[in-house]
């Protein structure tokens, strides 16, 4: 029997279960500078994304590629991200904006967006980490990576533990295109 929380259970004849693997949470406690966020700051790539459904993913649907900068921003409690998105038909297109640390959590809060929470996770993936976003309406988890092709066996370990968490759709970005160059702005 499964029960007790375990994770889900497949099958009406023959019941299969599994645990959920485990995934740490990163902590923004005590954040000094050393601790956290130092470790994440420096450019990142995503590259697949998992959700309970398509449509929370649909953002991503026409992109390519995206790499990424994490900064300290102009307070202690601030990450200044910039991203340069190169879609599927070649356009790069930049964006900013700034994550506030909440003191004692792991939530990032998105300046401009009070509906949206993100947690960080570790990964089991040299190199990788993941975020779970979640707003009105929406759910996702994004995995991101130092290395713009990271194994396959990264992949193949957050789709599975994504799918454990509920999450049906899965994307994987293609980056077949080059990486758009991130402005220095």
């Amino acid at each position: 029997m499964c029960g007790q929380g375990d994770a889900p259970c497949f099958g009406e004849t023959r019941i299969y279960c599994f645990l959920c693997p485990e995934f740490s949470q990163l902590t923004t406690q005590g954040v000094d500078g050393k601790e956290f966020p130092e470790p994440h700051l420096g450019r990142w790539y995503f590259i697949a994304g998992a959700a309970p459904t398509k449509e929370e993913l649909a953002t991503f649907d026409p992109v390519d590629n995206i790499v990424f900068n994490m900064a300290s921003g102009s307070a202690p409690t601030q990450l200044q991200l910039r991203a340069t998105i190169r879609t599927k038909n070649g356009l790069c297109v930049p964006r900013k904006w700034i994550y506030h640390l909440t003191e004692g959590s792991t939530d990032l809060r998105t300046e401009g967006r009070p509906d949206m929470k993100t947690k960080l996770f570790s990964s089991s993936c040299p190199g990788g980490i993941m975020l779970k976003e979640s707003g009105q309406g929406y759910q996702r988890f994004l995995l991101y990576n130092r290395s713009p092709h990271p194994p396959e066996k990264c992949v193949e370990e957050f789709q599975s533990l994504t799918s454990c968490l509920d999450s049906k759709a899965f994307l994987l970005t293609p980056r077949n295109q080059e990486a758009c160059a991130l402005s220095s702005d």
